[in-house]
C-alpha cells in the first residue's frame, strides 16, 4: 500500500497523524494512572525519533528516556547530569522568556518544551529521582549536590511555565515535606527554597508546619541569610487566606464562618508551632536589627539601587548572586559552566556595595512581615513579651536614620499606591512593612511606651504632674532598660519624617496609622499633649485642608488620627480653632468630612463625645471659652446638624454590606443616640428620624434598616470581649450602657417612646429577622 500510494500520499500522512495522536493519548492515559515517566520510557525510541521533527519535540522524549535509563540507583549518575543539562538548556530558555514577557500566565502563552517534558513524564521522573534515596538505605553512588541542584532547577523552570506542574507537585504532600529536608544542605538551599515558595503559593490547603520532619532542628541549622529566606516561606503558612472584596468580606459572612470553624485555623496552629521553636523569635529580632555596611554613601546607594532594581525583582535571585560572590572568596573555580558564563571577571569585584545593602533590606522585609503577623495573632501577648525582651524596638530605632528612612530627593523619590504588597522597590516595601509593624506593636498594648526614650518618658510624667492627673499604669510599669536609646525615640523620629513627606506620598497613610495606634485604647491626656507639642495637629489640618490631598485612604487615616488626638482635649480644640480661623477654612474642612462619612465618622464621634463632656464641665473657664469660640464645637452643638449626620450614617450601611471598615458608622450612630438617651432626648431623635423618612417618601425604610443593624450588633459584639473593650475604651462609655441602649431601642413594646418599633407604622414593619437567623 505504501508503495502504491507513495511516501507523501494523503493516506500515509493521515496514518502518521493518527499514530502521533495515539502516542499522546497513551501517554496521557498513563499520566492519569500515575505512571507518566515509566510509560513514556516504554515507547520505542525509533517511533519517538520519527515523530520528533514533525511534532517539534526537540528530542525531549528521547532525552527523558535516557534520563530514566541513566538514573537507576546503581548508576554513577554522570550520564544523568549530562542529560539533565541538555534538558535544562531547552527548558530554561522558555522560563526566561516567561519572566521577560511581563509574567504572562500559562493561559496567555504556550511553552511547548515544558509541556512536552511534562507530557512524557519528565516531571514525575525528576520527583522520583530526588525522592528515591529516601526509599532505600543504599549509600553507594549517592547523588551529589550538583545533580540535586539541577533536578530542582529544571522542576522550577517547569513550574514557572506550566501552572499545572506546580499544582500537581503541590498536591503531593510527601514531596512537599521532602523538599524541606533538603534545606539543611546549604549548597542547594536557594534552589529548594525557591521551589517550595512557588509550590506553596498554589497549594489548596495550607501545610501544617509540625508535619515537617524535625522542624526545630531544621530552623536551628540555618544561618542568618537562610533564616531570612525561610521567612518568605513561613509568610505563606502563618497568614490567614485573603478573602478579598467579595461577599465573604462582609461581617455577616465572617461571623457565619466563625461559627462553623470554632477550632484554631491552620495558620494559627502554625504560629504556635513557630513560637515553640527555641530561639526563633530572638534570631528574628537580631536579623531585623542587624546593621549593614556603611561603605556606600547615600547618593551612590540610591543611584545604584535604582539601576540594579530594573532587573532584580526577586530576593532569591539577588541572594544567589551575593552567595556566588561570597563563594568566589572560598574557591577559585566556579561550580558549573552556566555560572561561569555570567562574567569573565570575578563576580565579587563587579557587585556594587548597594546590592549587598538591598539584599539585607529584602531580608528585613520578610522578617518584619513574619513578626507583624505573629503580633496580630492569638499569642500576641507572648510575642510582645519576647520582642520587648530581645530589644526589637531599640534596635530598629538605631537603624532608622541610616537605613529605614533615608533622606529623599526629587530625583529618586517614588510615589506609589498604598497596596500593602507594593513591591515597587525594596526600600519602599521595607518602609511600609516597618510602619505596619509599629502599628501592630502599639495598637491597644501597654508596650507602646517602648517607642520612647527615657527622657521622653520623663516628659510624659511631667505633663501628667502639671495637669494634676495620675500617670497611666502602663507608663509607670514600663521597663526603662528596654526603651529606645539616643536623643530621640522611634515615635519622635517617625513624626519628624512624617512632616517632611511630600503631599502626594502614600507613606502618609501608613505613617498616620502607626502614630494613631499609639493613641488607641483608653484616652491619655499626656500622650495627646506629647504629640500636640510636636505640632502634629497643625500638620494633620494642613494635610486635610491645604495640601490638596485627594487620596481617600490617606484622608481617612488623618481623620482617624485627628479624632484620637483631639478627643476630650480642650487644648487640642483650642489649637484647632487657632488653625481653622476663618469661615473659608472651616467650610473646606467640613467639605472634606461631608465627601465621605465612612472615612470621617470616627472624627465625628470624637467631636460628639467631646462636646458632651465639655457641656458637663460648665464651671471650668477654659472649657466655657473653647465652647464659645470653637467653630467645630459650635457647629456640632446645633441639633439639626447632629440629626443630619445621624440620618446619613444610618442610611449608607445595611447588614448585608457591613464590613470591618464601615461598621464604625453604626457605632458612631449609637454614640449619638446613647448621649441623647442620657439627656432624656432619645424619643426626640427617633421621632426626627421618622419625620425624615416620611419627608423622603420612604416610610419605615430607615428605621427598619436601623433595627436590623442593631440586631446584628447584638450578635456581633456581645460575644467578643476584645471588640467590646475597644468600644468602651474609645468612648469612655461603659459597655453595659451600650448593651442596655441597644436593648431599649430593640424593645418590642410599641408603647415605649424609646423603642424603634413604636415609630414604624404597622404596614411597614419588616422585623422578621430571617436574615440574621440564617
Amino acid at each position: 500500500m505504501a508503495t502504491l500510494l507513495g511516501p507523501e500520499s494523503p493516506w500515509t500522512e493521515r496514518n502518521k497523524i493518527y499514530r502521533s495522536r495515539n502516542i499522546l493519548t497513551r501517554i496521557r492515559q498513563s499520566q492519569i494512572a500515575g505512571r507518566g515517566f515509566s510509560r513514556g520510557t516504554q515507547l520505542p525510541e525509533a517511533l519517538l525519533q520519527e515523530r520528533d521533527n514533525r511534532a517539534r519535540w526537540h528530542g525531549i522524549p528521547v532525552l527523558v528516556q535516557e534520563l530514566y535509563a541513566s538514573s537507576h540507583l546503581n548508576s554513577d549518575f554522570s550520564r544523568t547530569r549530562t542529560v539533565l543539562k541538555e534538558l535544562s538548556s531547552l527548558l530554561s530558555m522558555e522560563a526566561m522568556s516567561f519572566v521577560t514577557e511581563d509574567r504572562k500566565t500559562a493561559q496567555e502563552s504556550t511553552f511547548p518544551n515544558t509541556y512536552t517534558f511534562d507530557l512524557f513524564g519528565g516531571v514525575d521522573l525528576l520527583v522520583d529521582i530526588l525522592m528515591r534515596p529516601t526509599l532505600t538505605s543504599m549509600k553507594k553512588n549517592k547523588m551529589n549536590d550538583d545533580l540535586v541542584k539541577d533536578c530542582l532547577s529544571v522542576l522550577y523552570n517547569c513550574c514557572i511555565c506550566t501552572e499545572g506542574v506546580t499544582k500537581s507537585l503541590a498536591a503531593r504532600d510527601d514531596f512537599v515535606f521532602f523538599l524541606f529536608t533538603l534545606m539543611t544542605n546549604k549548597k542547594i538551599f536557594l534552589q529548594t527554597a525557591t521551589l517550595i515558595e512557588d509550590i506553596l503559593g498554589v497549594k489548596k490547603e495550607m501545610i501544617q508546619l509540625d508535619g515537617i520532619p524535625n522542624l526545630p532542628g531544621l530552623v536551628q541549622s540555618f544561618d542568618q541569610q537562610q533564616l531570612a529566606n525561610f521567612c518568605r516561606i513561613l509568610s505563606v503558612t502563618i497568614s490567614e487566606p485573603d478573602v478579598g472584596n467579595d461577599d465573604k468580606h462582609t461581617l455577616l459572612a465572617k461571623n457565619a464562618q466563625q461559627k462553623r470553624n470554632t477550632s484554631p485555623s491552620r495558620a494559627e496552629h502554625n504560629q504556635v508551632t513557630l513560637l515553640n521553636i527555641p530561639g526563633f523569635i530572638e534570631r528574628l529580632c537580631k536579623l531585623a536589627t542587624r546593621k549593614v555596611s556603611e561603605a556606600t554613601g547615600v547618593s551612590n546607594f540610591l543611584q545604584e539601587l535604582e539601576e540594579w532594581y530594573t532587573w532584580l525583582d526577586n530576593a532569591l535571585v539577588l541572594d544567589a548572586l551575593v552567595q556566588m560572590a561570597t563563594d568566589e572568596v572560598e574557591q577559585s573555580s566556579t561550580e558549573s559552566s552556566d555560572e561561569s558564563t555570567l562574567a569573565t571577571a570575578p563576580l565579587r569585584h563587579r557587585l556594587p556595595q548597594s546590592m549587598k545593602v538591598v539584599n539585607e533590606i529584602m531580608h528585613k522585609v520578610e522578617v518584619l512581615y513574619v513578626l507583624c503577623v505573629l503580633l496580630m495573632g492569638r499569642q500576641r501577648n507572648q510575642v510582645h513579651k519576647m520582642l520587648a525582651e530581645f530589644r526589637l524596638i531599640p534596635g530598629l530605632n538605631s537603624l532608622f536614620d541610616k537605613l529605614i528612612w533615608r533622606k529623599y530627593t526629587a530625583a529618586n523619590h517614588v510615589v506609589h499606591g498604598q497596596n500593602e504588597n507594593c513591591d515597587c522597590s525594596p526600600e519602599i516595601s521595607f518602609k511600609i512593612q516597618f510602619l505596619r509593624l509599629l502599628q501592630s506593636f502599639s495598637d491597644h498594648h501597654e508596650n507602646k511606651y517602648l517607642l520612647l526614650n527615657s527622657q521622653e518618658l520623663n516628659e510624659l510624667s511631667a505633663i501628667s504632674l502639671k495637669a494634676n492627673i495620675p500617670e497611666v499604669d502602663a507608663l509607670v510599669n514600663t521597663d526603662r532598660s528596654l526603651v529606645c536609646d539616643g536623643k530621640k525615640g522611634l515615635l519622635t523620629r517617625l513624626l519628624t519624617v512624617m512632616k517632611r513627606e511630600p503631599p502626594d506620598s502614600s507613606f502618609r497613610f501608613w505613617q498616620a496609622r502607626a502614630v494613631e495606634s499609639f493613641l488607641r485604647g483608653a484616652t491619655s491626656y499626656a500622650d495627646q499633649m506629647f504629640l500636640l507639642k510636636r505640632g502634629l495637629l497643625e500638620h494633620i489640618l494642613f494635610c486635610i485642608i491645604d495640601s490638596g490631598c485627594r487620596s481617600r485612604d490617606v484622608l481617612q487615616s488623618y481623620f482617624d488620627l485627628l479624632g484620637e488626638l483631639m478627643k476630650f482635649n480642650v487644648d487640642a480644640f483650642k489649637r484647632f480653632n487657632k488653625y481653622v480661623n476663618t469661615e473659608e477654612k472651616f467650610q473646606a474642612f467640613l467639605s472634606q468630612i461631608d465627601s465621605s462619612l465612612v472615612d470621617s465618622n470616627m472624627l465625628l464621634r470624637c467631636i460628639v463625645l467631646s462636646l458632651d463632656r465639655f457641656e458637663n464641665l460648665a464651671e471650668d473657664v477654659r472649657v466655657v471659652e473653647v465652647l464659645s469660640e470653637c467653630f467645630l464645637l459650635s457647629f456640632m452643638a446645633r441639633v439639626e446638624n447632629r440629626l443630619s449626620f445621624l440620618f446619613r450614617l444610618i442610611n449608607i450601611i445595611n447588614v448585608q454590606t457591613l464590613t470591618q471598615e464601615n461598621v464604625s458608622c453604626l457605632n458612631t450612630s449609637l454614640v449619638v443616640l446613647m448621649l441623647a438617651r442620657r439627656r432624656g432626648k432619645l424619643p426626640f431623635y427617633l421621632s426626627a428620624l421618622r419625620e425624615k423618612e416620611r419627608a423622603e417618601k420612604y416610610p419605615g425604610c430607615l428605621l427598619n434598616n436601623f433595627h436590623q443593624l442593631l440586631r446584628f450588633w447584638q450578635h456581633h459584639y456581645l460575644n467578643k470581649d476584645k471588640d467590646s473593650t475597644c468600644l468602651e475604651n474609645s468612648s469612655c462609655i461603659p459597655f453595659s450602657y451600650w448593651k442596655e441602649t441597644v436593648s431599649v431601642l430593640l424593645g418590642e413594646d410599641r408603647t415605649s417612646l424609646c423603642a424603634i418599633a413604636s415609630y414604624i407604622d404597622e404596614p411597614y414593619m419588616e422585623l422578621d429577622g430571617a436574615l440574621l437567623e440564617d
